[in-house]
């Protein structure tokens, strides 16, 4: 599994920027970030209990804590900073954010929400 080489944190466009020893990089908006978080809050605690994550536009990355060498914890200013990202994880979010993206927006059409 690739490891992250690089992490750039880009407050005013709200973007994580990671770049991987494999040559992968991949630029995360934070919104993305937080809807996916790999936290039980966000995952639920088993298949089929992820909660949808409602008006997340706004939110920013406030702090980037490193968990050993395998992982980040995301504090957000929305105060969440429970997710633990796996070096895995974050290469999954990169690699499949167009699909992820297009998902999370039909699961709020799909609930009448829209985004601001």
């Amino acid at each position: 599994m690739p490891t992250p080489t690089e992490f750039n944190l880009h407050r005013q466009s709200r973007t994580l920027e990671i770049t991987f020893d494999d040559g992968s990089h991949f630029d995360l908006p934070c919104e993305y970030l937080r809807v996916y978080s790999p936290s039980a809050e966000v995952q639920g605690h088993g298949p089929g209990q992820r909660v949808l994550q409602l008006d997340k536009e706004e939110v920013n990355i406030e702090k980037i804590e490193p968990m050993g060498n395998y992982a980040i914890c995301l504090h957000f200013d929305d105060t969440h900073n429970t997710g633990i990202y796996s070096w895995n994880y974050l290469y999954q979010l990169g690699t499949n954010r167009e699909a992820w993206w297009q998902e999370y927006l039909d699961e709020l059409e799909k609930v009448g929400h829209k985004r601001k």
